[in-house]
Order: structure tokens, then sequence, then C-alpha cells
């Protein structure tokens, strides 16, 4: 007998109990040996002889099909095939001698507990019978009345343990419902977690965003208000000075005083411009936008081990600043998705300056996706789609940075066929420049 109970297995069945299934039926058995042998056993009854060697049979048979072949209890055929040949040696028993209608209670264990269903029904039906049968063993059955007896305890023992078959299955299917709902709760608990912290991370980068494009919004704003208040003040007392001095020739004790204001105004002036200049984006403080844009990729390819091909085509044309930096914001955001999603082994950034405009092409040859699962939210294998190449708010601040400024963004991807984000802005947005 195996001293060690089976772990259990992945299966939708539970594993039967260790102690019912191994220890109840031997116990009745013996039970059952020793009474044949202290009060029926007498020397040379072979009737006695047969019982004993049918209970070392039915003994063998749980020891050899089921006791020590735990990693059977879980294969229908096989257990069927157990149940019914200890179903046939409880049988000759029971026609050999009633008293072994003692034994049915270790069947009907098997019968609960091994049996897949239905044939658990078919099988606690068959135990049921023989029950039945063993009970009614002292009516006799030649007489109408003996036999519809004998009927009437048979039938009460089929509805009695087909019922309780029944109402057992039904708990058990109920039990297996639970389970599979609080899989289910579980699954979906852990997707919501999933999708706050997504959630969070995507706040946090909505409001460094909006943040940054505030910061722009203001700078631009003092920019604007140096260069159209005070600049163009000084510019124009300048004019006049200078209108004025080519008008009438200034007098001698004038002189002095004069060109002083004169030096101051252009002092000012001069000091007015290093401001608007100063309060342009800060990654292009000191550089051009091509340079600039050269010095992020250099930046991401030392971090992310991935060269990055920077090219810049046609004649420079002047642009606002903040063209320049929604350009190389949207570049930067596009590199970031690179990083996060493509998976890819060539990157390529491209600056094109147009006629009347300027594009900024950021292309790799990444695992790409599906843009017609954009809206619907999904990528082209099933899952969601990456956060900033879909409609999440990296691309959408992307998106509103450039069409706030009369431009256009377009995305091109496809499965396996690389993605490419297109930005274009106007050289000369109306009101950039005075």
């Amino acid at each position: 007998m195996s001293g060690q109970r089976p772990q259990p297995r992945t299966a939708a069945r539970e594993q039967p109990p260790f102690f019912l299934v191994t220890v109840v039926p031997y116990t009745l058995l013996a039970g059952l040996v020793v009474f044949i042998v202290l009060v029926k056993y007498a020397p040379g009854d072979g009737a006695v002889l047969v019982n004993l060697g049918l209970c070392g049979l039915a003994a063998a048979w749980m020891l050899v099909m089921f006791t020590l072949r735990p990693a059977w209890w879980e294969r229908p055929r096989i257990m069927v095939v157990f149940f019914t040949g200890l179903v046939a040696i409880t049988a000759i028993l029971v026609v050999r001698d009633p008293m072994f209608g003692l034994f049915t209670p270790a069947a009907y264990i098997y019968a609960f507990t091994v049996l897949p269903w239905p044939w658990r029904l078919s099988g606690v039906a068959a135990v049921a019978v023989l029950a039945g049968t063993a009970q009614a063993s002292s009516v006799p059955k030649t007489t109408a009345a003996g036999l519809t007896i004998y009927v009437l305890i048979v039938v009460v023992n089929l509805v009695m343990m087909c019922v309780t078959a029944w109402l057992l299955q039904l708990a058990e299917d109920e039990k297996k419902q639970r389970v599979r709902a609080l899989a289910e709760l579980s699954r979906t608990n852990r997707l919501l977690e999933a999708t706050l912290a997504e959630n969070a991370g995507l706040h946090a980068q909505l409001l460094t965003q909006a943040r940054e494009a505030g910061v722009l919004d203001e700078r631009q704003r003092m920019a604007r208000e140096i260069h159209d208040t005070l600049a163009q003040g000084l510019t124009g007392i300048i004019t006049q000075l200078q209108a004025a001095e080519q008008m009438h020739e200034v007098p001698a004790p004038w002189r002095r005083p004069f060109d002083a204001v004169k030096r101051l105004a252009r002092e000012s002036l001069a000091e007015a411009r290093r401001s608007v200049d100063a309060l342009r984006p800060e990654p292009l403080d000191t550089a051009r936008l091509s340079d600039a844009l050269a010095d992020v990729a250099d930046r991401w390819s030392k971090l992310h081990g991935l060269a990055v091909q920077v090219t810049t085509t046609g004649t420079v044309r002047p642009m606002a600043p903040e063209a320049e930096f929604a350009l190389l914001r949207t570049a930067q955001e596009a590199l970031a998705n690179v990083a996060k999603h493509a998976h890819a082994t060539r990157v390529g950034v491209t600056l094109s300056y147009l006629e009347n405009e300027v594009a900024l092409d950021v292309r790799d040859d990444g695992r790409g996706f599906d843009p017609a699962g954009l809206e619907a939210g999904t990528a082209a294998d099933g899952g969601p789609q990456p956060t900033s190449r879909d409609g999440g708010f990296g691309l959408t601040i992307m998106r509103q940075r450039v069409e706030r400024l009369s431009g256009s963004l377009r995305i091109e991807s496809g499965p396996g066929a690389g993605t490419g984000v297109s930005a274009c802005v106007p050289t000369l947005p109306a009101g950039s420049r005075t």
C-alpha cells in the first residue's frame, strides 16, 4: 500500500479523499474475512475457502488497480475498468453469501470518488442493485408478494443512491462554477491593477507634457511680449533718432547726450533680442534644429545601443521657435516609442526643408502595428496598442503640437513592416515673426 498521497494535478476533478479510498475498503473486507474465519470456517468446507479466495482477489484487485497506481486515479477509462471488475467480484460474493452485501459501501465509495459523470450514475445504480439483492436475500422470490418486495427494496436503493449521486453532482458543478468565477474575478482584478498602473503612468506623462507645454507657452508669450513691445519700441526710438540726425545737424551741446541716447537704445535693443533668443526651447539654445536633432539622436543611440541615421535635406529656411520645438519634441517622442515598442534594428530621422514647409520623418524597421486598430485600441496581435503609438496621450500631444501650428501628423505602419511618424509644419506660419 502506498504511503504517500499523490499531489493534486491540474485536472478538473479533485483527488478522492485518501483515507476513504485506501483504508475503508480494506477495513470492510478484513472484517468480513475475520467473520468468515471465526464464524463460518469449517475444515474441508470448500464454499468458505472459495469465498476467502474471492476476498483475496478483491483485495489484490484494489491494491494493483488502484492503491498502488495513484497516477491512474484521474484516467477515466482505467477507473471504469477497475470499478467494473470490483463490482463483478462483489456480485459473485453477494450471490454466494448475502453477508457480503456489507462490502457494497466500498463499491459506493469508489463509484462516488473515481468514476466520472455520467458513468458515476451507472456505477451507483449497479451497486444499488447488489445492495438491494443482499438486503432482500431472505425474501422468497417464488411468490408474487415476495418478488414485489424484492423489487421494491431494489427500487428504493436505486432511487435513494441515484438521487444522492445527482445532488452531489449538482453541488460539484456549482463548486466548479464558483472556482471559475473566482479565477475570472482574479484575472479581471489583475487586468484592472495593470490598467490602473498604466493609467497612472499615462497621467504622469500627461502632466509632464502639459507642464512642458505650459512652460513653452509662457516662454513664447514672454518672447512675443519683449519682441512686440520693448524691441519694437526701441527700434522705433533708434529710427526716429537717426531720422532726426539726418534732417538736422545736432548742436554741439546736444551731441554727447544725443549719442548716449542712441547707444543706450541700441544696447537695450540688443539685450531685448538676446532675451528673446534665450527664451527659445533649451535644446535649441545654441544649435540649429538639425544640430539639435543630431544631438538627441546621439544621446538616444548611446542609451539604447542602436545607431540612428540623421539626414537633413533641402535649403535651411527660417522657422518660428515653436515650430522647431514641436518638431524636436516629435522626434524625441517617436524615438521613445521605438525604444519601448518597435524591437527595431534600424532607425532613421530625416529633416526635409521644402518650399513652404519643413517635414520630419522618423522611421524604423520594427514589428509595427495595424493603423486600422488605432480607434479600436487593439494591436495586430489582439493585444493593447502601444501607448504612445496609438490614440494615447503621447500621440495626442504630438498631434496637438503640430496641428496647433497648422501642420499635420501622419502615422504609417503595418504588422512586421515597421513604423513611420511624419510631421510637417509651415516654414512661415502666420504671425510667427515680425
